[in-house]
């Protein structure tokens, strides 16, 4: 199984969009244990949304389309639901 998330920073006003097979430890890597990357900068990360599927491409396919400016909208709407 395959998860689309949507995290938020709400100290940052930052939004992070991506997939895993294993969000447990996905998101312990954004919030703690990575050393390097974008989602270190703007911790602490909080999940707003998840979408799951059982085909990889099929959450690529969705991860990609959340990332368009149609999918920003979308998940603007999800953190506003969420505060």
């Amino acid at each position: 199984m395959y998860v689309v998330y949507l995290l938020y920073s709400e100290k940052f006003n930052k939004i992070y969009i991506g997939f895993t097979s294993d969000l447990i430890n996905r998101f312990a890597s954004h919030n703690s244990l990575a050393t390097k990357g974008y989602t270190i900068k703007f911790r602490p990360w909080k999940v707003v949304y998840l979408e799951f599927f059982d085909d990889k491409n099929e959450a690529m396919k969705r991860e990609k389309e959340l990332k368009s400016s149609r999918g920003r909208d979308f998940c603007k709407k999800q953190i506003s639901f969420n505060k």
